[in-house]
């Protein structure tokens, strides 16, 4: 007789949702705090100890990890992956939650598709290119792109 595997289902538990939240199943989404007005897509995953501004809307297939505080009237775009592992001591650190990262997004930040996030700040009013790999923190408004993403242009104030 084969083994059986193991199932488990995606799940909402533990969610502190503010007023007219709109979410897509499928979705996973555990421990965190969704402000007002949010949107969340298919196919995503918010982990514990997250936090989402009011009026954000993050697409589908998008991965936020646990220590990522996300500021208001932001846009996540599909696909874009937050990372709080560092993989310091050489992999993953399995069970090292001491030496996980936290990143914070500013407030009016869009984030295009497929860009990854490892933990930094990002201040406000930023626009962050598809595909970009943010490594360090962004601390002027501007628009940023390419791997390691880079300052392209400013934008006003």
């Amino acid at each position: 007789m084969p083994n059986e595997p193991r199932k488990l289902s995606a799940q909402i538990r533990d969610v502190e949702f503010g007023e007219n939240v709109t979410y897509v199943e499928p979705v996973n989404m555990y421990g965190c705090k969704l402000g007002d007005d949010c949107f969340v897509g298919p196919f995503v995953e918010i982990q514990s100890s997250v936090t989402v501004g009011k009026g954000t809307r993050i697409q589908s297939h998008t991965f936020v990890c646990e220590y990522v505080d996300i500021g208001e009237k932001c846009f996540i775009a599909h696909g874009v992956m937050f990372i709080n592992d560092l993989f310091q001591i050489g992999g993953p650190a399995y069970g090292k939650k001491e030496l996980w990262k936290s990143t914070k997004i500013g407030n009016n930040v869009s984030i295009g598709s497929n860009a990854t996030i490892l933990p930094v700040n990002i201040c406000d009013d930023v626009v962050i290119g598809a595909g970009a790999v943010v490594t360090k923190d962004i601390d002027k408004p501007g628009i940023y792109a390419g791997n390691p993403a880079k300052l392209m242009r400013e934008i006003p104030s």
